[in-house]
């Protein structure tokens, strides 16, 4: 299941590195986030960036992690020679991620069920 079924996010660049909040649409799919979208995870799904460390911080009370992504920016937003590399097009980016979801919790998604 893509991970916006699960989750919206915010974000924000500085420099060379990029800030992503993954917040759950709903508490019970918490514990899912938690195992799913793991810095691993995510250090594999931006592998094209070369991502220099990825750190992820968990703040249960807001069923929401935020990730600290280092050196994935292309030298940051004004050194950059693409586009967009900016921190909001890497959250889309992760929004993408594949997330395994137990058919328990599938009535907890966000967006139509034929998606």
């Amino acid at each position: 299941m893509p991970l916006y079924r699960l989750a919206h996010s915010r974000t924000g660049d500085k420099g060379n590195r990029s800030n992503i909040s993954v917040i759950a649409w709903h508490p019970d799919l918490w514990e899912v986030l938690v195992g799913g979208v793991t810095e691993a995870a995510v250090a594999r799904h931006f592998a094209a960036r070369r991502p220099k460390q990825v750190t992820r911080y968990l703040l249960p009370q807001l069923q929401a992690m935020n990730f600290v992504i280092d050196d994935v920016l292309d030298g940051g937003v004004n050194d950059a020679l693409n586009l967009d590399s900016h921190g909001k097009a890497l959250s889309f980016l992760l929004l993408g991620m594949a997330v395994q979801v137990p058919a328990a919790l599938m009535n907890r998604l966000a967006g139509p069920a034929g998606e």
